[in-house]
């Protein structure tokens, strides 16, 4: 009985830990042409949550793996070196999304939203939005092959995946806006980015207020 209550405590640790994310799908009732159409930048929010499919639509958009064999990307990498790391961050704390398994481990159980909004000197679309994904770079990644044009290759990257994850949420209905004004090490410090990550990208996403 013992055994039994402790292998479903560690599943049920694990299930929170890990969020298993459901598989992207491939067709939308909205064209690519309507989708470049309808973006608009969106800085306000309902507070209605996301849910993980949404999330994971988003994030696969962004960085998803599109041919297993060699872990191709939805987004273009400088000799698929893949250098950026995506987080999403909700009201029950920050996620990495990891590609190759199409999921989501949980790295902080705390609310961050109002630390991570001082960081980016105050804007409320940072506070309020249901989710914010963050695009933070490895540039070490890129370095050991392109050198002196490893900063020009990360940032271009960057621009590839928040491009892909704007059209995607615009794509499910969804708001959302490009953020790239902010302190780099107070939310660096905030999402408590590994050493070697430098935070890129801040994208709030939502359900506009209009």
């Amino acid at each position: 009985m013992f055994t039994l209550c402790l292998m479903m405590l560690m599943i049920e640790l694990q299930t929170d830990k890990i969020v298993k994310l459901p598989p992207p799908r491939l067709r939308s009732e909205i064209s690519f042409e309507e989708a470049l159409a309808k973006r608009r930048s969106i800085r306000s929010f309902r507070s209605t949550k996301l849910n993980w499919e949404e999330l994971g639509q988003l994030l696969w958009a962004a960085q998803g793996i599109t041919e297993k064999s060699e872990g191709l990307r939805t987004a273009p990498s400088a000799g698929a070196l893949y250098p950026l790391e995506m987080y999403v961050i909700l009201d029950e704390g920050v996620y990495q999304y990891q590609p190759r398994d199409h999921q989501l481990l949980r790295k902080l159980e705390s609310n961050v939203r109002n630390a991570l909004s001082r960081a980016a000197l105050g804007q409320e679309c940072v506070q309020r939005a249901p989710a914010v994904f963050a695009i933070a770079g490895v540039f070490e990644r890129t370095a050991r092959k392109y050198g002196e044009r490893t900063a020009r290759y990360v940032h271009l990257e960057a621009g590839h995946a928040a491009q892909n994850l704007l059209l995607q949420a615009t794509a499910l209905g969804l708001g959302a806006v490009p953020v790239g004004a902010f302190h780099d090490e107070q939310v660096e410090k905030v999402l408590k980015l590994p050493n070697g990550e430098k935070a890129l990208y801040l994208i709030p996403v939502g359900r506009s207020a209009h």
